[in-house]
């Protein structure tokens, strides 16, 4: 019990820390933009705007992933599955990772399958996080494979990385509510977000599909996670 303690302890106080950052720089960008300093400027005063903006939006992510999370462990998110296109969904991510990198960035692509039986808007948000934390914990530069294929019963996604890789310990507690790996700890203390809820929200999601999860990774050379997912046919059996 004392360990659960203190583990939502620091969870909270993490939680608490990533959300004072973004509200005060939108405190922040509001109070200067109120002053009329940019009013002739506006160049620098869409920048602004666009800094407030992107910040709110971080933080309404933020609070959706919470409430997501708390849904599906109460068993009261209804996924809305359909087939959908892949290629839509991560054209779309390539576009958004590629364009906001600061860092030299490579996808490959490699869709065997184009279809899925998925919640579209859960599903993008499940590779969204997957790529982001290959981003984020990446060497100077980035090479991110995205595959899928299908045998008789499952879509199989793939998304393998070439970068600091996980450790075998923190294989296996990474998908656990508000753990973060070693790794990830490091990169924390160089000023990468998050307290530990990205992956527990990505298998949570992926298993209210029906499917599963799980991670390939050596430390310091790849990681890569592996989505199985039923196909149509096999989720209404």
């Amino acid at each position: 019990m004392n360990k659960i303690f203190k583990i939502r302890e620091d969870f909270s106080y993490a939680m608490i820390h990533d959300m004072k950052t973004p509200l005060t720089t939108i405190v922040m960008t509001l109070n200067f933009l109120h002053t009329g300093r940019l009013d002739d400027k506006p160049e620098k005063k869409e920048k602004y705007f666009q800094i407030a903006e992107g910040e709110a939006d971080h933080l309404l992510t933020l609070t959706n992933k919470v409430l997501t999370i708390s849904k599906l462990e109460q068993h009261k998110l209804d996924m809305q599955k359909e087939e959908i296109e892949l290629i839509p969904i991560v054209d779309k991510l390539v576009d958004k990772f590629t364009a906001k990198a600061d860092k030299p960035i490579r996808f490959i692509k490699d869709l065997q399958a184009t279809e899925v039986y998925a919640d579209v808007e859960y599903l993008e948000e499940v590779l969204d996080n997957l790529i982001d934390n290959a981003v984020k914990y990446s060497k100077e530069n980035v090479e991110i494979t995205l595959s899928s294929s299908c045998n008789d019963k499952h879509t199989v996604l793939r998304v393998y990385d070439n970068g600091i890789g996980i450790s075998d310990k923190d294989q296996k507690v990474i998908f656990n509510k508000y753990e973060r790996g070693a790794a990830g700890r490091r990169k924390r203390k160089q000023g990468a977000s998050g307290f530990g809820l990205g992956l527990n929200f990505v298998q949570q999601v992926v298993e209210a599909h029906g499917g599963n999860i799980f991670v390939n990774s050596i430390e310091g050379e790849f990681t890569e996670f592996v989505i199985s997912l039923p196909l149509l046919m096999q989720d209404l059996d």
